[in-house]
């Protein structure tokens, strides 16, 4: 699948115009992964933000015990490690493949120049961010009740 259209099916990329797209889709990388491979890992350094194109993916974390306790479920269209984008904090949470997949990787320190350029594509990612945030804060709360 071309660049462009893989990311134009993304709702945060979906209405942007043709050459803001041609702009990204030239800073972003495919990477595969094998069911049971990290696309990421809480706690390390993130190299920036990723779009799966096709598979799926597990969002877990680990509690202060050590158990990884699931957090959510992706698929394609769905957008990872947007938050080390904007803060270049470790990561929060671990992702892991759990079937082939196929994602779109951009580049932090990419994406930042182009964010720079581009406002309103930044402005479009806050409230994904935001989402997930609260999302993550509900799934932790649920558990801490469950424990209660």
């Amino acid at each position: 699948m071309d660049k462009e259209q893989a990311l134009a099916k993304v709702s945060l990329f979906s209405k942007l115009d043709a050459k803001v797209l041609r702009g990204i889709a030239a800073i972003a990388s495919e990477r595969k992964f094998k069911a049971g491979e990290y696309l990421m890992k809480q706690g390390e350094s993130g190299i920036g933000l990723f779009m799966i194109l096709e598979g799926k993916v597990r969002i877990e974390k680990s509690d202060a015990g050590g158990k990884n306790v699931e957090l959510a479920e992706n698929g394609p269209g769905d957008i990872l490690g947007e938050m080390t984008v904007f803060d270049g904090a470790p990561r929060s949470a671990s992702v892991v493949a759990t079937e082939e997949t196929a994602c779109l990787v951009l580049a932090s320190w990419e994406f930042n120049a182009f964010l720079k350029t581009h406002p309103d594509v930044a402005l479009a990612l806050l409230p994904i961010v935001v989402q997930r945030f609260r999302e993550t804060n509900e799934a932790l709360t649920g558990l801490n009740a469950m424990r209660s």
